[in-house]
């Protein structure tokens, strides 16, 4: 599922609270795991 976290805010806040506040995307949550940027880290 896309969301467009610019647009968002609620999603946005989402994005916060599974990145520990890192504002980089993509976010791709698997599994309640969370991975960051294109790296995945």
């Amino acid at each position: 599922m896309y969301y467009d976290v610019k647009k968002d805010s609620t999603r946005f806040n989402e994005m916060l609270a599974l990145t520990g506040g890192r504002r980089q995307v993509p976010v791709i949550v698997e599994g309640g795991m969370a991975k960051v940027g294109y790296g995945g880290s």
